[in-house]
Order: structure tokens, then C-alpha cells, then sequence
């Protein structure tokens, strides 16, 4: 087990808050960091995406750092800017 799995334990068995919402917090986390490797893959900057996407630098920012809520038509228009298709599952 890394030092980070062990601290996240840890931190689960002593602050109930933070094992409540660990998990959807860490999805939250994953989709805005897996937009930003594939907008990176693509070689755009957030700027060259915001402009295909007729929409602010700040806008995608917002949505790498924190896409809580984030709708899925949109996810299909980044999707679709990246040269990519989005792919959903549930499972």
C-alpha cells in the first residue's frame, strides 16, 4: 500500500466527513484531470479549447480544476472539440 493509500485510510477512520465524501470527491477529480491530459494530448492550451468550444479560458479552467455538476452535453462537446468520442458506463 503507497504512503497516499495509507494516508487516505487513516484519514477515513478518524474524519467521518471526509469518508463520506471521499469517493465522489475523487470522481469529481478524476474526470477534470482525465479533460485535461486529453486536452493536452490533443496539444491545445486551455485557451485554444475554449475558442473551439465559443467559451472562456476560465470556463475550461473551472471544469478541469472542478467539474462537479458538470452536464453531459458538454462532456460531449469537449469530447467532440478533442477529436474524441465520450464514452459512458455504468457498472
Amino acid at each position: 500500500m503507497s504512503d497516499l493509500q495509507r494516508y487516505i485510510e487513516k484519514r477515513k477512520a478518524i474524519d467521518p466527513d471526509f469518508a463520506t465524501h471521499y469517493e465522489s470527491g475523487y470522481q469529481q477529480f478524476k474526470i477534470g484531470a482525465m479533460l485535461r491530459l486529453a486536452r493536452e494530448e490533443a496539444g491545445l492550451t486551455q485557451e485554444q479549447l475554449a475558442r473551439k468550444l465559443r467559451t472562456k479560458k476560465s470556463a475550461i479552467s473551472r471544469i478541469e480544476n472542478h467539474a462537479e455538476d458538470i452536464k453531459l452535453s458538454t462532456l460531449e462537446k469537449i469530447a467532440q472539440a478533442l477529436g474524441k468520442t465520450l464514452k459512458v458506463e455504468v457498472v
